[in-house]
């Protein structure tokens, strides 16, 4: 098959699960092309060795880069309209129909992620790796600038925070228009459907990890009693670090030895310093910046304790489960995670990890001293914790799933019950 994969911007370190995806469908013999529809990143000094081994750089097509300067923005999107004109001219027109775009064209949104697409581009597949992208690729097949069978994904923000700025009718038109859609998790599935998508046309499918490189290891209390902690993620208010840094300051003034790494980077970087530096803590709390694979594995090989507080936050943004937490999970580590999004449907409370509200800082802290005082519960927390991430989440299952996936809806067939849903149901039969 050939596929087409569109991204906002590729490659982002903090986007593997698409990376993924990409990959598998190369490793499978498939022809594969990336769009990258907001540009090239600004730093691409960092990248995953994935990234390099397969070459994806010279298979990626970036979208001209969309200035913030309204004036710069118009400026050069006439230049740009100026010179690619002869390719598509009565598209070329259309890319500013106000009326029909709304603000998409005012902006000029569509006119810039519209230009790799003016020589017209055919495919078998092509999958929108969010479904915000999803409008565009809807667009762009009605406006006869590329074929094939459009898939689009609901990941995260694209159902949750996006709603409240655009409104509960802003899929209408993708609802009707694409082949068929997928969800990584039930819950973005149920509000999905809830919004108009055909529950026929939605299957879930979750973002896998590679088992492989998370190598089990059953935890035991440190002989030297320095608990170490781990959290894994982008400093954003949808983590909910900050409700962690306070438990964790809370029961450091009873178990002074525990230790808590934060391994992360966003724009909240500033804020948790000073908020680890107002509780006194920062004996305790580090903030580790940015890491590799490789070297997050390193840290939470040597780590007793995952802790992953995923919050609603102000804009509506939510999670599905997490990849971090798969990782920690694969890695015997036991969790403490939020009743949030997708993430009961990876952590079953009292079962392969441990569920609190959201902020609700006293919960954490007390199942956080649980954790410590009853360190025999560590071991089968972690075995089940595995196992549950090799049956759903595992990357090698998922991908063979999903170009399965590709050739149904190619073949204009209706998939039948994901990986993840007959997971699902295995666990409500029995």
């Amino acid at each position: 098959m050939k596929i087409a994969f569109f991204v906002a911007r590729f490659p982002v370190l903090s986007e593997p699960f698409i990376l993924n995806q990409i990959v598998g469908a190369i490793q499978r013999g498939h022809e594969v092309d990336i769009y990258s529809l907001d540009g090239a990143p600004k730093d691409l000094s960092k990248v995953h060795p994935l990234v390099e081994q397969y070459q994806l750089l010279e298979r990626t097509f970036y979208a001209p880069t969309r200035p913030d300067n309204e004036l710069w923005r118009w400026l050069k999107g006439l230049s740009l309209l100026a010179i690619n004109c002869y390719k598509n001219p009565l598209v070329c027109l259309q890319l500013l129909n106000t009326s029909r775009y709304l603000s998409q064209a005012k902006s000029l949104k569509l006119l810039y992620r519209a230009i790799p697409f003016l020589n017209k581009k055919s495919y078998d597949i092509i999958h929108c790796q969010f479904s915000t992208l999803g409008v565009f690729g809807v667009w762009f097949r009605q406006l006869g600038l590329i074929e094939g069978k459009l898939i689009s994904t609901f990941r995260g923000a694209d159902i949750s925070k996006f709603l409240p700025k655009w409104g509960d009718r802003v899929y209408q038109e993708v609802f009707q228009e694409t082949d068929f859609f997928l969800a990584n998790c039930e819950f973005f599935k149920n509000k999905a459907v809830a919004l108009g998508c055909d529950s026929d046309k939605i299957h879930v499918h979750g973002s896998g990890i590679d088992c492989s490189k998370f190598a089990y290891k059953p935890r035991f209390f440190p002989t030297d009693g320095k608990v170490k902690i781990a959290t894994t993620g982008r400093l954003v208010e949808k983590k909910g670090i900050e409700y962690a840094i306070a438990a964790v300051a809370k029961v450091a003034q009873t178990y002074p030895n525990i230790e808590y790494y934060i391994i992360g980077d966003g724009e909240l970087k500033a804020e948790l310093e000073q908020l680890i530096t107002g509780l006194n803590a920062e004996r305790a709390i580090k903030l580790l910046g940015w890491k590799q694979q490789k070297e997050i594995v390193e840290i939470l090989d040597t780590c007793h304790i995952f802790l992953a507080p995923s919050v609603t936050g102000a804009d509506g943004n939510q999670d599905a489960p997490v990849n971090t937490l798969k990782e920690a999970m694969a890695m015997g580590l036991p969790v403490i995670s939020t009743r949030h999004g997708g993430i009961p449907e990876l952590v079953e409370d009292g079962v392969s990890g441990f569920l609190v509200p959201e902020r609700d800082v006293e919960a954490i802290a007390t199942k956080l001293e649980f954790l410590i005082e009853h360190s025999e519960v560590w071991q089968s927390l972690g075995k089940t914790g595995r196992a549950q991430v090799e049956a759903k989440y595992d990357m090698d299952k998922l991908n063979d799933e999903l170009i399965e996936i590709y050739q149904q809806v190619l073949d204009s067939k209706i998939p039948q019950h994901s990986l993840t849903e007959r997971s699902l149901l295995l666990t409500a039969n029995h």
